[in-house]
């Protein structure tokens, strides 16, 4: 118990701070009655006022108005046979004739149109992918049936026509200008919601790398980019469209959302697509005739190089742009045009993405010293024969392979067709087969396989792929 004269003078204390506090509140209530409004004090709203100073807020709306009519939803039927082998019998099937044999697989996507007057639509390849009718509903609500015009899967490019009038078109921008930081607008109809717009940024371009997609040189946004996007636009804030919505990113898969990850194939690109499938109704692609692996800090310490940067040549295909321009095996190629080249599929994705007759300036290290070379790209070939390489593969057709298996890490060729009966039949070798190896020379892709037969081998044994399944084949 503390004493008394202590017990007063704490009371005595606590009385007067008492006092002191109330009259230092009224004080600053009085100064704060006194004093004008000051913006801190305006309380909050979550309302924004129409303008600001006498100006209107900034609004996409004026843009989109024109845009958006441009824009239109892309559906697909694809017929597909139901295999049961229950009811392949024919005394099942007529103890059960309602049970359905085929089923009709249905799919959404987006389209731009991009040419009022003829109908063209610009798409993904994947949109319309194998099928058997398509529908474009456009933004005024009309549903017409479209005419598939040609596609061409590594770009993942589609153009189709539409037989209707009073279309709005969008005009095609230059991608090459387009910034880090530019902002964009994406339409489209993300999982069936049509005619919906996000907006952001251009967050990088000449995005490549990405296992499973094609040629790549990518847009990448943060603008939302979900499924049902894809084949959509991406829309400079001019209204130019600079981009076609082909996919996005996300470690959970598409179905999971958007991450903030998404991707858009260039305009310039899709412009050089187009005009072929119009005036070929194929894509033929430039290359320059090597073959290259990417170099080891070993291999490039031993070729005199600072750093593993770079395409290392090891063949030269015989009559190629490469021969003429004087490339040769051990060759490190680091630049494409100004464009650096830090590996062998980079090389690859750049001839991917040039046309036939297109002259490059490569940037060449030989013997460890800089040289600088000019080559023209020649056309790939589409498809080779068996019966010109080796009467043992007589029946069968090679193409290479589609360019999401190659980044997913495989060289070799596609067999496109094998036909009944044939040599290459009676063999074992089937459509869809993937030729990873074979006991002729090294080979990555269909040149270099056509490449590989001169001269014939004795034996020809070849290493495939069918399904996830890998062995050995001797043709005979």
């Amino acid at each position: 118990m503390r004493p008394v004269p202590t017990l007063l003078t704490l009371a005595l204390a606590a009385a007067f701070g008492g006092f002191t506090a109330t009259a230092i509140n009224a004080h600053l209530d009085n100064r704060a009655d006194a004093a004008p409004l000051t913006a801190s004090a305006v309380p909050a709203t979550g309302a924004l006022p129409a303008s600001v100073a006498g100006q209107a807020l900034p609004s996409l709306a004026p843009m989109l108005e024109q845009a958006m009519p441009a824009v239109v939803s892309v559906n697909t039927k694809q017929v597909v046979r139901v295999r049961n082998p229950f009811f392949d019998d024919p005394f099942f099937r007529r103890l059960f004739p309602q049970v359905p044999q085929e089923r009709i697989n249905e799919s959404l996507g987006s389209g731009v149109i991009i040419d009022a007057t003829r109908g063209y639509v610009l798409t993904n390849h994947h949109v319309v992918e194998n099928a058997d009718d398509v529908q474009v509903t456009l933004a005024d609500g009309r549903t017409v049936k479209a005419e598939f015009i040609g596609s061409d899967r590594d770009t993942d490019i589609a153009l189709i026509r539409i037989p209707a009038d009073k279309l709005t078109a969008l005009p095609l921008g230059n991608s090459d200008q387009l910034r880090v930081g530019d902002f964009v607008v994406a339409i489209g109809n993300p999982f069936g919601f049509s005619q919906t717009v996000t907006s952001g940024i251009v967050s990088a371009v000449g995005r490549s790398g990405i296992r499973g997609l094609g040629y790549q040189n990518f847009i990448q946004t943060d603008a939302s980019i979900n499924p049902g996007n894809s084949g959509g636009a991406l829309v400079s804030l001019s209204g130019q469209l600079v981009g076609i919505n082909t996919a996005s990113y996300n470690p959970q898969g598409s179905m999971a959302g958007n991450i903030g990850l998404g991707l858009a194939i260039p305009s310039n690109l899709a412009r050089d697509v187009v005009e072929q499938l119009i005036t070929k109704g194929v894509v033929v692609r430039g290359t320059l005739g090597v073959e290259t692996q990417n170099l080891s800090p070993q291999i490039a310490q031993g070729l005199g190089l600072d750093e593993a940067r770079g395409a290392l040549v090891t063949r030269v295909l015989a009559g190629s742009g490469a021969a003429a321009a004087g490339v040769k095996a051990g060759d490190v190629v680091t630049a494409i045009n100004g464009q650096r080249v830090d590996s062998a599929q980079a090389l690859h994705n750049f001839e991917g993405l040039s046309t036939v007759g297109r002259t490059v300036d490569l940037e060449v290290r030989r013997d460890g010293k800089p040289l600088q070379l000019k080559a023209t790209l020649k056309e790939q070939p589409r498809a080779v024969t068996g019966d010109t390489l080796d009467p043992r593969l007589t029946g069968a057709t090679f193409v290479d392979l589609p360019e999401s298996l190659r980044q997913s890490g495989l060289n070799g060729v596609l067999v496109s067709e094998v036909a009944r009966g044939s040599r290459a039949a009676q063999s074992g070798l089937a459509s869809g087969d993937v030729i990873l190896a074979a006991s002729t020379t090294e080979f990555t892709d269909l040149a270099s396989w056509r490449a590989s037969f001169n001269p014939r081998p004795q034996q020809l044994v070849l290493s495939i792929l069918r399904g996830n399944q890998r062995g050995q084949l001797q043709m005979r």
